[in-house]
């Protein structure tokens, strides 16, 4: 692999791994990550593999923690994270586009799911790839 000059000299100056994770989450984790859960639903497969190898090469080459997590992964932490909130705060702005709660669970001893509401019907694609219906039928059977 060919080193730029550079690569060489960024990686000189932030020798210091308590420089370097701070820095490279502040600023390149941060970017990937702004407004993930909004379009989230619309990348590809091919689109996330290229984001681990980004991230891969990072590692490789010392600019953040070899612990860091993969990029689904860490997409995922954050829409479950957000969905908690919009499901338990009722201020949310998003709250009012969650499907409403069914009768049926408040009538009969149903299993337990990962959520309470009502699994609207498919609607096609474009509306599986919002963040609100991935969310709904995500961990619900």
């Amino acid at each position: 692999m060919a080193w730029t000059k550079e690569v060489l000299e960024l990686r000189l100056h932030c020798s210091y791994l308590s420089i370097q994770n701070p820095l490279f989450r502040s600023v390149a984790v941060a970017r990937l990550m702004y407004a993930s859960s909004a379009w989230n639903g619309f990348i590809t497969e091919i689109d996330r593999k290229r984001v681990d190898a980004f991230l891969n090469r990072a590692k490789k080459c010392g600019f953040c923690s070899p612990e860091l997590q993969t990029f689904s992964e860490m997409v995922n932490e954050a829409d479950q994270r957000l969905f908690y909130y919009i499901r338990y705060n009722s201020h949310h702005a998003l709250h009012e586009l969650l499907p409403p709660i069914p009768v049926a669970s408040q009538n009969y001893e149903l299993r337990t799911r990962a959520h309470n509401r009502e699994i609207p019907c498919r609607a096609g694609s474009l509306s599986d790839s919002n963040f609100i219906t991935r969310m709904v039928y995500s961990d619900c059977y």
